[in-house]
């Protein structure tokens, strides 16, 4: 896992770009991953260039709550997420009450809305269409719904939406259950009544390679904001590793 070092200017504001800076980082904690989000929206929205970032990365067990999220969602008990040690964390966003976990993508656009000339339904429009694409790579039909924001395919919801804007740059951004623990992502009410939770491998019904999955999402994003180049980074110098000892479960 990973840790964010608030160290270190991240490019220069001398140099113009249009380029998407994509950073794949694997398995971070999710507070490290909300800190160099907030450091690379305040550098981009004190530019006056294309400039955009996107961060891909899976996260430990935790679950968020944004801005439409009721007590409601979660289950009376509470104590499975004491087992599990998860943390339970109040988000500045759109969207209701998720679950976070490995197997699950977590796609952080953080890009400079004005200068795409993209309003905000429009921005949330071209995530969905994103997921879309990237499920149908993986052979897997799905489409875009409102309630909660996200996508569904037959067996059941796939992603969601949950998103915001300051200063022009977008922040947050969508997940998409790759190859998760049903179990876990199941702990909260993150779906409309009726509707099932979901992932790619379940409705596959075989391994999904997570690998693949990020790189689909990284091309269709990149491709619905018309960005066409992008530059690809396995780590990010905000960011150094750490080792936690996390209880895991089957």
């Amino acid at each position: 896992m990973s840790e964010f070092t608030g160290t270190t200017i991240w490019t220069s504001q001398g140099r113009t770009s249009a380029a998407l800076e994509v950073y794949l980082l694997g398995t971070v904690d999710f507070d490290a991953a909300m800190a160099l989000q907030e450091r690379l929206a305040v550098e981009i929205s004190a530019r006056s260039d294309r400039l955009g970032a996107l961060i891909l990365c899976e996260h430990p067990a935790i679950v968020t709550v944004g801005r439409d999220g009721r007590i409601t969602d979660l289950p009376v008990d509470t104590g499975d997420f004491t087992a599990r040690r998860m943390e339970i964390v109040r988000v500045n966003r759109g969207g209701g009450t998720l679950v976070h976990a490995p197997g699950q993508v977590a796609a952080y656009p953080i890009l400079p809305l004005e200068r795409l000339n993209c309003d905000f339904a429009d921005f949330q429009n071209r995530l969905q269409a994103a997921i879309v694409e990237t499920a149908t790579e993986r052979r897997v039909s799905s489409r875009m719904i409102e309630t909660p924001l996200g996508t569904i395919c037959r067996c059941g919801q796939l992603s969601w939406i949950g998103t915001s804007v300051r200063d022009g740059v977008s922040g947050h951004g969508l997940f998409l259950n790759v190859s998760p623990v049903l179990d876990t992502v199941r702990l909260v009410r993150s779906t409309a009544d009726g509707v099932h939770v979901a992932s790619l491998s379940m409705q596959r019904m075989e391994p999904v390679p997570m690998q693949k999955v990020r790189e689909s999402l990284m091309r269709h994003i990149s491709s619905q904001f018309g960005y066409e180049e992008t530059h690809p980074y396995t780590g990010h110098p905000m960011l150094k590793r750490t080792w936690r000892k996390v209880m895991q479960h089957a």
